[in-house]
């Protein structure tokens, strides 16, 4: 049986058993849970991670003692999923809890059991998912959002509201029928016992289930298990036999989403109609598989895939969604009107939605997206538009910004040509197209500008003004980021000496890159930049980014300690971005980390975003460390980043960056 996840507003369990999986099945149906079970360790994370459950249960009686097989195979997909784990011990056995638990499990049951406490522990269980996921909000029906693929129907008024799935196996058109309508559906002789199935329900309150034939196919079985949800009859239908593999090539199996050969099918159908096309892909997603292992990954597909079909059919009725290759997701949405502005409006929630953190055990994964968005022409074919949806998404690889491009039915998308950019990068700095701009910081709770830091803007002659996400991805292409790095930094610090005393109680932020530290002789040289532009090293605090941390800690740690014993401050910049580990900070000797402007964005969020906001400042506080926020656009925001106890922060609600000239004038005017 497919499994919900806990925003469904249902409640599923996965249960892990090699000896009892049908009776712990059944306890956990008559507790009320619908359930999807395993006997093998072998396929439970794969499993699991199909099932949508986010809760599962291990059984470990009669495991040999110092056994952790059946929980370790499941803890990185619960993990991934923010979900909980509870081990079901023998009482005889109770010593072997505290092992469980530092291997992974959450909560722990012993046998034998009541239904009670089996009630309690699931419910226990589901609040620590509600915590993390942000809370599950109630109504009187909860909202049943499925996987594409679900088989299901509920009671809707006086009629059954079936899934899309379902009304196209029992040949319904539509989504409702009434249900005198469904039982004509099935054989004569099958309808008593759907009767007595859901007569029994009623009185008793506990699930039941009822098989038929499916129609028109009659060697193929259905089994409907219900249930009452908020007084609602409701059911969970499943195959009983192979006949759910018809429909495998409509379906992307890890993701429950369309296929590509369903996708182009569905847009074969819309030839000549007009038609929205969103491409959206995730990036870096490979680093984060080789970090983390595939069966994080595949949980993060998943979750992701939830997040953009959720989204996707809240804001457009009679939308497609499918995952077409990889990390890419196509997005179809019907009519005309205000077309692309509708499609930009999803798009902005999309990308904000996949930039919300994942947590992974003590990782927070930071993932970004980019979406190319593409309007149909009468003679478009499905190849036709996908390609021009294909190189919308380029051109947003490439122009940086919010990650959106329009390949629109009357113009063209504006195209970055990314060779030219590397070529003209080399004349770039001889030019002067490369400039610096400082954005001031401030403390949370004073007006006084207390430091800057020192960013990289490049005027090119013409494209315009090109952020440093930009800058620095074509000089990674290029192989010239040690130059650029060098003469962002040598400018930065002219520039800053040359400031007259009214600023001299400010900081200096500068960046160095992972390339920078990886140079044989990098402090000598660099200590000795910073001592001929005469900028004291007691006001400069040198920033190296989370990702460049990651490719070689022992590495930054030396540097990072060498910079400070003569006079330096460094900090950890940009962190939240990627595969962020709450436990490498404890390591190193640091005097500020800084918040990435997204996690900082996100306090104002959900109350999800907020623990996992709150959690890094703690953390950081803890070890001693002054916690800067990136990015701070909002009063919100920042009294909530105050409360959690950051202590300074950067952003348009002050400042954007700013030349030196306007930096004087900005300071002399407070």
């Amino acid at each position: 049986m497919s499994g919900e996840t806990a925003l469904d507003g249902q409640r599923s369990l996965f249960i892990l058993s090699p000896g009892d999986r049908d009776g712990l099945s059944q306890h956990a149906q008559q507790a009320g849970w619908g359930a999807m079970a395993a006997r093998r360790a072998t396929d439970a994370a794969q499993r699991f991670l199909h099932s949508d459950a986010q809760i599962a249960l291990v059984d470990m009686r009669g495991v040999r003692d110092g056994d952790m097989k059946l929980v370790t195979s499941l803890v990185p997909a619960v993990d991934a999923g923010g979900g909980a784990l509870i081990v079901l011990v023998a009482a005889q056995d109770m010593t072997s809890v505290s092992r469980l638990l530092e291997a992974g499990a959450t909560h722990f049951l012993a046998a034998p059991f009541s239904q009670e406490q089996l009630r309690a522990t699931l419910s226990s269980a589901q609040r620590l998912v509600d915590r993390l996921v942000g809370g599950v909000s109630h109504s009187q029906r909860a909202q049943r959002i499925r996987r594409g693929d679900a088989l299901f129907w509920e009671r809707e008024g006086d009629g059954i509201r079936l899934s899309d799935n379902l009304a196209r196996h029992l040949g319904v058109e539509g989504h409702c029928i009434s249900p005198a309508g469904l039982l004509r559906r099935l054989p004569r002789s099958e309808r008593r016992p759907v009767i007595a199935a859901l007569r029994g329900m009623m009185r008793s309150g506990r699930a039941e289930a009822f098989a038929h034939a499916a129609p028109g196919r009659p060697g193929d079985r259905l089994v409907h298990h219900l249930r009452l949800i908020d007084g609602t009859v409701a059911a969970d239908v499943e195959w009983l036999s192979d006949a759910h593999g018809h429909d495998a090539a409509g379906r992307d199996e890890l993701t429950g989403l369309r296929s590509r050969h369903a996708a182009l099918d569905w847009l074969d159908q819309r030839r000549g109609l007009p038609t929205t096309l969103l491409l959206l892909s995730i990036s870096q997603f490979d680093r984060m598989n080789a970090a983390y292992g595939q069966v994080v990954g595949d949980a993060l597909l998943g979750r992701i895939a939830r997040r953009i079909e959720r989204m996707t059919f809240d804001a457009a009725a009679g939308s497609m969604v499918a995952r077409i290759a990889g990390t890419e997701f196509l997005i179809g949405l019907t009519g005309d009107a205000a077309a692309a502005d509708r499609a930009t409006f999803l798009a902005r929630q999309l990308i904000g939605a996949i930039g919300r953190p994942f947590s992974a055990g003590d990782h927070l994964i930071r993932l970004t997206a980019r979406c190319g968005i593409a309007q149909s022409r009468p003679d478009d074919d499905a190849t036709r538009l996908i390609r021009r949806a294909g190189t919308a998404l380029a051109d947003a690889r490439a122009g940086g910004g919010e990650g959106i491009r329009i390949f629109s039915s009357e113009k063209r998308s504006r195209q970055v040509d990314a060779d030219q950019l590397e070529t003209d990068l080399r004349l770039a700095l001889h030019r002067g197209e490369i400039g610096i701009v400082f954005q001031p910081q401030y403390p949370v709770e004073g007006e006084q500008m207390i430091g800057v830091e020192a960013l990289a803007r490049w005027n090119h002659p013409q494209y315009g003004p090109l952020g440093a996400g930009m800058l620095f991805a074509t000089a990674e292409r290029s192989d010239y980021m040690l130059p650029l790095s060098a003469h962002i930094q040598a400018e930065a610090l002219r520039q800053a000496a040359a400031w007259p005393r009214a600023l001299s109680h400010l900081r200096l932020s500068i960046n160095v890159t992972a390339e920078d530290i990886a140079q044989p002789g990098f402090m000598p040289q660099f200590l000795n930049l910073v001592d001929m532009s005469g900028f004291p090293r007691s006001r400069l605090t040198v920033e190296i980014t989370e990702s460049g941390l990651i490719e070689d800690v022992d590495t930054a740690t030396a540097l990072l300690t060498a910079l400070r014993a003569e006079g330096l401050a460094v900090a950890v910049d940009d962190f939240g971005t990627g595969y962020s580990s709450l436990a490498y900070l404890k390591s190193l000797p640091l005097d500020y980390l800084k918040i990435d402007s997204g996690l900082a964005q996100d306090i104002a969020g959900t109350a999800r975003d907020r623990i996992i906001v709150r959690s890094v400042i703690h953390m950081a506080k803890s070890l001693g460390l002054s916690v800067i926020a990136e990015g701070v656009e909002t009063e919100q925001q920042l009294d909530l980043l105050t409360r959690e106890g950051c202590d300074y922060y950067q952003g348009f609600l002050r400042s954007a960056g700013v030349s030196s000239a306007e930096l004087v004038a900005l300071a002399l005017k407070a």
